[in-house]
């Protein structure tokens, strides 16, 4: 029988929502609703439950200790529905055998193809139709605006920190590396590059948005400082890869990009002080695990560590 204390899945969001930003306002904003309606809502919660769910103040609103353990309990409720509701949807006309996932350049070369290769034979094996994907590479800002609005169902990005407003789970580890021609005077040196050192080389470099850019800048700042203006700014990996092997100016690349050719004498890594550790995340909307089906199958198979990880 349907509880008479439990409000709507919308005014749980709202009262969610106003825990998250401190504000009614701003809550109202996130959902979708005026101000005015917002604080209706909240009303009804509060009659329905009985309960004094915020504490509304001129510094913005806070949750009661009533309205912090209700909101948690209505958090696990949204992350079930929002996973039930995705479940439903796959169900119906099997639309989650078509798949939209969209990559971060350096995981769309680098990490892609196998990931989808494996689903592909485990699917086959377990004798279920082979899902349709499309495979879109952009940079990580653009991955995740796809993931928000809906464009695609699931995104690979690169980063230090998760995103924004997105569920996310770390997929594997990476490193960057600052890589040379053999000819550029810089192969030749023994010492580590410091920051300063770092930020005064004119780089070729990936545009604004990519995460591998991401980094070095994120890197940099911790020291106080900038990225000197780029030589070039490439849109792939592979492009800055191939570049710096032509004989262009210095680029830091993921180590899985450039592997091969560091280990064939076709490039040099030069060391550096700077961390530029990174991970990549799996990145979706909605309840805590990844949409059942084909996108669960391959994050799953993503996390699956390999001696490189």
């Amino acid at each position: 029988m349907e509880s008479s204390h439990v409000p709507d899945l919308a005014g749980l969001r709202l009262l969610v929502a106003i825990g998250r930003t401190g504000s009614i306002g701003a809550a109202a904003r996130a959902s979708g609703v005026s101000q005015q309606a917002a604080s209706e809502r909240l009303r009804s919660v509060e009659a329905q439950t009985g309960l004094t769910l915020v504490q509304r103040g001129p510094r913005g609103s806070e949750l009661t200790p009533s309205g912090v353990v209700f909101t948690e309990w209505a958090s696990r409720l949204i992350d079930l529905t929002d996973e039930v509701e995705t479940a439903i949807v796959g169900l119906r006309g099997e639309r989650s055998r078509d798949l939209s996932v969209w990559a971060s350049m350096t995981i769309a070369d680098a990490l892609m193809p196998r990931w989808l290769v494996q689903l592909r034979r485990r699917q086959a094996a377990e004798g279920v139709p082979v899902t349709s994907v499309s495979l879109t590479a952009s940079n990580s800002h653009q991955v995740e605006d796809a993931v928000r609005d809906g464009t695609a169902h699931l995104g690979f990005v690169e980063g230090v920190e998760p995103p924004l407003h997105l569920r996310s789970t770390v997929v594997a580890h990476d490193e960057l590396v600052l890589v040379v021609s053999p000819d550029d005077p810089l192969a030749r040196r023994e010492r580590a590059l410091d920051a300063s050192a770092v930020a005064d080389l004119p780089l070729t470099s990936r545009e604004p948005g990519s995460g591998t850019r991401d980094v070095v800048e994120r890197a940099l700042a911790a020291h106080g400082l900038t990225m000197h203006e780029s030589v070039i700014e490439l849109t792939t990996a592979t492009a800055v890869r191939e570049s710096v092997l032509a004989g262009g100016a210095p680029a830091f690349l993921s180590r899985r990009v450039v592997d091969r050719e560091v280990d064939a004498g076709h490039l040099v890594a030069v060391a550096t002080t700077l961390d530029l550790r990174r991970e990549f995340r799996a990145v979706w909307t909605g309840g805590p695990h990844p949409p059942a089906g084909p996108a669960r199958d391959l994050v799953a198979l993503a996390r699956r560590p390999r001696p490189a990880d």
